[in-house]
């Protein structure tokens, strides 16, 4: 009869790789979550629950188009044209980039606003 040496005891497998595998998995859809919640605009006037009744600001650009409230615009005059419409430079511009609009494009109007002075501006899909 051969003998192979002692008969070792089963080792127990560790749970450090499976904790680390859960909290990696709790971590991505902690993060994961918070990117599906709607924004919701602030209300401009005093009441927490009043209704928004300002003049509307919604700027929405497309791959070859920039447009504020259906009118076409340049990103240049964009600005200017939204001056009428705001009567504190705190005031809510909507940006609503189109589907296969580019981030460098959003992210050049939203500076362009920016420079003019333009504080408050909301991206919304």
């Amino acid at each position: 009869m051969m003998q192979f040496g002692p008969p070792r005891h089963a080792r127990r497998p560790s749970l450090t790789p499976m904790i680390d595998v859960v909290f990696l998995l709790l971590v991505f859809f902690m993060l994961a979550a918070r990117f599906g919640h709607d924004l919701s605009l602030p209300v401009a006037t005093g009441g927490g629950d009043a209704a928004y009744d300002g003049p509307p600001r919604l700027v929405a650009i497309g791959p070859d188009a920039l447009t504020l409230n259906g009118q076409t615009v340049t990103p240049g005059t964009l600005p200017k044209a939204l001056e009428p419409l705001m009567s504190d430079p705190s005031d809510i511009v909507v940006l609503r980039p189109e589907a296969g609009v580019a981030l460098a494009r959003l992210i050049a109007v939203s500076d362009a606003l920016r420079a003019a002075g333009l504080t408050r501006i909301v991206v919304v899909e």
